[in-house]
């Protein structure tokens, strides 16, 4: 019977230690003298919220409650004794009204080296637009402007519902992660604001980013060189530049892009449906097995189109040749209504070739006239249907 009671003493010991090793601990933002006014300034009460559960070996939950919070830039960096941080916002962080004040710098919310970190819910409030009229009257020292959230060098993030409103340059910055998961963000500004890319993902693998809707004034998805392993499935985007990967060729030495699936994508009005970039100029970049699946063209001006004498607004153009070598690119099941007569371009390198490029149940119309497609120095093959008539 004494072993019985110890056996059975060890079995709820053993429950009672998974369970509580398991613990939440909820940090709440209030309590460390945030003011849910919108005019007090928060920053150091989010920063401090953030050192006691990043120091904390139990997973934790920083509550950001109902209300506005003003935020200046702030870095929440890593090292961090928990491996699961969760920011569950009900409210909006917002950034100053004085556009100056996050302009100077590179990043408005940014995470540096950390593992584990959830985002749930909520709005960022970047208040971009002032930036970008200072930038469209081209007034003298317009700063840059801040990149809304930033993740450099982490792992292991999860964001879910999140709203990213008028960004001063970029919204969602991924740069030398791992094992990314972003569904159900929704991205919002104005469709001539200059540079304010929706997501953009370079030197990173295994991230996926599904069932969102972006509205911006420039890429809705931006793919850059280092990203390997990107799936992106259920995405409206437009008004927008369209889900793009480059622009690539910058740099000599440059890490390619590889295994990237767009999946069940719609474009509504936007300037490019699916586009890849680059420079023309010498580099050792490559693009290679990428999918392109589904997708669906309301009125775009480019629904296909892959750009290697990428130079926007002609301006300051290398005009010499694109290293960049883009192979194993299939387009499939692409359907809708083209805002230009080349509803195809693929406009590739003398010196490197698109090679591999396969059309398969293409189906591309422009309302107002017969819609082509255009061809230079591109070798693939087609399947199926096609409309415009393929140039492979």
């Amino acid at each position: 019977m004494a072993k019985f009671w110890s056996l059975l003493y060890t079995l709820f010991f053993i429950i009672y230690v998974s369970h509580t090793s398991h613990a939440t601990i909820v940090y709440n933002v209030i309590n460390f003298g945030a003011k849910p006014d919108g005019i007090k300034d928060s920053t150091p009460a989010f920063l401090n919220a953030w050192s006691a559960a990043c120091a904390s070996s139990d997973s934790s939950t920083i509550n950001v409650p109902k209300g506005r919070y003003l935020l200046g830039s702030l870095a929440f960096k890593g090292d961090c004794k928990s491996s699961d941080i969760t920011f569950r916002i009900d409210g909006t962080l917002v950034a100053p009204a004085d556009y100056r004040v996050l302009g100077k710098a590179s990043n408005w919310l940014s995470f540096e080296g950390v593992s584990g970190v959830n985002i749930i819910g909520g709005a960022l409030d970047a208040k971009g637009s002032a930036l970008w009229a200072c930038k469209a009257a081209r007034m003298i020292n317009c700063p840059n402007g801040a990149t809304t959230l930033s993740f450099t060098n982490s792992n292991n993030i999860r964001i879910n519902g999140l709203m990213s409103l008028n960004s001063q340059m970029f919204h969602i910055v991924f740069n030398g992660c791992q094992n990314v998961h972003v569904e159900r963000v929704k991205i919002i500004a104005a469709g001539d604001s200059p540079n304010t890319d929706g997501i953009h993902v370079q030197l990173s693998r295994n991230v996926a980013i599904m069932n969102s809707i972006i509205k911006t004034g420039d890429d809705c998805i931006s793919i850059g060189p280092g990203t390997k392993n990107l799936w992106i499935e259920s995405i409206t985007c437009g008004p927008g530049h369209g889900i793009s990967i480059g622009s690539l060729g910058k740099d000599m030495e440059e890490a390619g892009v590889q295994n990237v699936t767009v999946m069940k994508a719609i474009f509504i009005g936007t300037q490019n449906g699916l586009r890849i970039k680059s420079w023309a100029r010498p580099s050792n970049g490559f693009v290679q097995r990428v999918r392109f699946l589904g997708a669906v063209m309301q009125n775009v001006q480019n629904p296909i189109v892959i750009d290697q004498n990428y130079c926007p607004h002609n301006i300051n153009c290398p005009g010499q040749v694109s290293g960049v070598k883009i192979s194993d690119v299939l387009y499939q099941n692409i359907r809708g209504t083209s805002a230009t007569q080349i509803a195809i371009k693929f406009d590739c390198s003398a010196k490197t070739p698109c090679t591999g490029i396969r059309l398969e149940n293409v189906n591309l119309i422009c309302p107002n006239q017969v819609a082509q497609s255009f061809c230079t120095n591109a070798i693939g093959k087609t399947l199926g249907s096609i409309q415009p008539n393929s140039c492979l």
